[in-house]
């Protein structure tokens, strides 16, 4: 799978998920960093990357306007930090089948639960 990281997401995040098989990319440290989430987004769907964010506009937003695309997840928690964020996002990835439709979905993880937007 590839994914694409939000500046906003644990940098650890790359290093993790490429151990685990995936690819990653992340434009922190090019030209690129500090685009708008619009731009941000429409260079994750040209990639056809499931986008990672803590950012909630991506799930009642972006989400929305859009689409198609190729999956967003959203971590939205009380107290994040790089090490509660990475475990959410570990939780997901080991409970979603290998079924799991990311296109036009948003999962929204919270602290207690995960919510799919379509």
């Amino acid at each position: 799978m590839i994914f694409f990281l939000d500046e906003n997401f644990p940098k650890i995040t790359h290093k993790i998920l490429g151990d685990a098989g995936h690819t990653v990319l992340d434009i922190r440290g090019t030209e690129k960093e500090g685009l708008p989430d619009n731009e941000l987004f429409q260079l994750a769907k040209k990639s056809k990357s499931v986008f990672l964010t803590t950012d909630k506009d991506y799930y009642h937003t972006i989400h929305l306007t859009e689409k198609p695309h190729f999956g967003i997840i959203v971590i939205a928690l009380k107290l994040p930090n790089a090490f509660s964020i990475l475990a959410r996002l570990n939780w997901f990835l080991e409970n979603a089948s290998p079924e799991t439709e990311y296109k036009d979905c948003c999962y929204l993880l919270t602290d207690r639960k995960c919510s799919v937007f379509h």
